[in-house]
């Protein structure tokens, strides 16, 4: 399956041709295509004679190049009608009727320069469709937003995530301004789908099935809250369907010297505690590090309870029951991975045994509150 992809640079295009890239040396194995893509990618800077003999070979167009921040307001019309009528013209000439996606824009129905080009493009496309009988399927996208969007062009959330990344500030005019947004993996999601003929359409207009609406002013809370994670170790909700979405998003846009952060260790003769993750619907995430010889714990919860993975070292995790006299032993070790768990109303403890640190992943049920704590000494 030979595809055509018009603006494969641009942002939609680069996450398209990444997909249709993933999928061909089968490394996405979740999409299943007729028969291997191969892509032709054309953008701005491709050799204009490679458009006919591609449009004489493809079998689907994804028609996603246009203009929409010009210097002069005459290239609306040149980048989204003028190249538009040259690609059909070419594809009409070659006597190919593949099928033909066009990327249009909801300011299609506004009376701007920008809408009516995108409009023009669209009329253009309807009439070839029903001149030459060839499939045309129309998407009107509307604040699409995903990593390699470009900040300070036409996506606030992109200038969003760009800036508050960097500790740049941003301006928020009207926060209580609804936003419909579309994720960039939505959108080629919809894309593959059109490639199989499995589009969602609506009388002429096709549409990603899957938008969010939300205020301005909430996606500029969350990207600030986002940024503040890194000191207070919270995370996001990524239960929350655009949570998820936007947090992905964010870290795409994080200064490339500044991926990593510190974290606070606790640290004396016994050994060391780094809190890693705070989760308020899934606990507490910590390593702990216990020196030689060392025993930690000694202690029970009431309703707290943990998991405890040796990832190296060796050692023993004991139990026993706050009013019994039994003792149980569970060795653990770094070579052989296992998770325990650490039950309520059993006073438990943790013994280094080798000669190296033990280094243990911890996760409790809910984060550490020094008001209530919830642990009480009690030797094993």
């Amino acid at each position: 399956m030979k595809i055509l992809v018009t603006g494969a640079k641009g942002f939609v295009g680069k996450n398209l041709c990444a997909t249709l890239e993933n999928i061909a040396q089968g490394k996405d194995r979740s999409i299943s295509l007729p028969s291997v893509p191969e892509v032709y990618a054309y953008d701005l800077d491709t050799d204009p004679a490679l458009l006919t003999r591609w449009c004489r070979d493809c079998d689907f167009v994804f028609h996603l190049a246009g203009v929409n921040r010009p210097k002069e307001q005459s290239e609306f019309m040149e980048g989204n009608y003028g190249f538009t009528s040259t690609l059909l013209n070419t594809l009409e000439q070659c006597g190919n009727r593949c099928p033909v996606m066009l990327s249009s824009s909801t300011q299609a129905a506004l009376d701007n320069p920008y809408g009516r080009s995108k409009l023009a493009g669209e009329e253009l496309l309807r009439a070839y469709g029903r001149r030459t009988g060839a499939k045309v399927l129309i998407y009107r996208f509307t604040n699409v937003f995903g990593k390699w969007c470009r900040p300070n062009y036409n996506s606030a959330v992109a200038t969003f995530c760009h800036n508050i990344a960097h500790g740049l500030p941003i301006t928020v005019n009207d926060p209580s301004v609804k936003m419909r947004l579309v994720y960039i993996d939505d959108v080629v999601s919809e894309l593959i789908a059109a490639l199989k003929g499995e589009e969602h359409r609506k009388e002429e207009l096709c549409y990603v099935p899957v938008d969010h609406e939300i205020l301005l002013g909430r996606i500029a809370e969350l990207l600030y809250r986002f940024r503040a994670s890194r000191e207070d170790l919270s995370v996001p909700d990524t239960a929350d369907p655009f949570t998820k979405k936007l947090y992905a998003t964010y870290l795409s846009y994080l200064p490339e010297d500044s991926f990593s952060y510190p974290l606070t260790t606790h640290s004396d003769y016994r050994g060391s505690f780094t809190e890693i993750l705070r989760s308020g619907n899934c606990g507490q995430f910590s390593v702990n590090i216990s020196k030689p010889g060392i025993t930690k714990g000694n202690h029970w919860h009431h309703t707290k309870n943990e998991k405890f993975l040796v990832v190296s070292g060796r050692g023993v995790i004991r139990f026993r029951k706050i009013d019994s006299q039994e003792i149980l032993e569970y060795y653990v070790s770094g070579e052989k991975l296992e998770v325990v768990d650490i039950p309520t109303g059993y006073t438990h403890s943790i013994v280094n045994l080798g000669e190296t640190d033990l280094v243990t992943f911890m996760w409790a049920n809910e984060c550490f509150d020094p008001n209530k704590p919830d642990t009480y000494f009690l030797e094993v």
